[in-house]
């Protein structure tokens, strides 16, 4: 009996856990945005209904839908968060006065229907242009680097040398912010066509505010960008709450024509079961992944490699 019972209870503790994991997913990889808007949508359509169901409906999908918008952290301008707000306060007045419900249920639909389709080239990964050489530099915290000093382990930078015959530069440290990265930057000569930032959970997690991160940030993509040079970021899955960040590296990209990697890519590394050794650092199997999505990404710039 104790045995059926801890066999129970594991089983329990596994769903549980895996239904966690996809539920921390859902929210910082920004999809709970799309799944808030489509509840949104759901409670405008239900308003429209007077029977009491409808009723509970509309009131349910509404307050999940806003939940999960707000704590998506998605980046979209903060003058269309207002809009919507407002909106969606309109919709919500006008839930009693017949004459003008259906007009402000079109407009609240409308209004969140577009914020959608706002954020929705977020989660393509961007094209490149043939690369002048077989050479890519990439500046990166220990999700790159890798941890625990183990020089015998095979970081995502090797494979993609190793495997597509790229000569990399690995610029990437244990603990790097924005800052401390441009410094380890700056002591090195970048002289390749494309570059890839990986850096910002450091920033993200510790205790840079979002005022200092825009500095250094702006620091390190002014030095890295250049008119011959194809840079890519990784955009940070953000916490509950965190737009600045989001906000913050969505605008030093658009200001250095620099290309953001969804954050759908990190996360799909990071949220394999055997692809990471705490949750964030790569296990050997996740460097793998992730230099396979890497090149799924840079591979356009190499053709002669396919």
């Amino acid at each position: 009996m104790l045995a059926v019972e801890s066999s129970v209870s594991l089983s329990v503790n596994r769903e549980t856990g895996a239904w966690m994991n996809w539920l921390v997913y859902h929210i910082v990889s920004g999809q709970s945005y799309f799944t808030g808007i489509a509840l949104l949508l759901i409670a405008a359509m239900a308003s429209l209904r007077s029977t009491r169901i409808f009723e509970r409906i509309t009131i349910l999908a509404a307050l999940i839908g806003i939940l999960a918008v707000v704590i998506s952290s998605t980046a979209i301008s903060y003058w269309y968060y207002a809009f919507a707000a407002l909106m969606t306060l309109t919709w919500i007045a006008s839930g009693h006065v017949l004459k003008w419900r259906r007009r402000a249920t079109i407009a609240f639909a409308g209004t969140w229907l577009i914020a959608a389709l706002i954020e929705l080239p977020n989660l393509f990964s961007p094209s490149l242009a043939l690369a002048s050489s077989r050479s890519i530099t990439i500046i990166g915290d220990s999700v790159t680097a890798g941890v625990g000093g183990d020089e015998e382990s095979e970081t995502w930078p090797k494979v993609l040398a190793r495997e597509h015959r790229l000569q990399v530069q690995d610029i990437s440290h244990m603990g790097d912010t924005a800052a401390s990265a441009l410094k380890r930057a700056q002591v090195q000569r970048i002289r390749s066509p494309i570059v890839v930032v990986e850096v910002g959970g450091n920033d993200l997690l510790g205790s840079t505010t979002c005022a200092q991160f825009d500095q250094d940030l702006d620091a390190l993509l002014r030095y890295v960008a250049a008119a011959d040079r194809q840079v890519l970021m990784f955009e940070l899955p953000l916490p509950p709450f965190c737009h600045e960040f989001g906000r913050i590296q969505r605008v030093q990209a658009a200001k250095y024509n620099v290309k953001l990697l969804p954050k759908r890519l990190f996360l799909s590394v990071i949220a394999g079961s055997d692809l990471t050794l705490d949750s964030i650092h790569l296990s050997q199997a996740g460097h793998q992944q992730m230099a396979d999505a890497i090149w799924q990404v840079i591979q356009a710039a190499f053709p002669e490699a396919r």
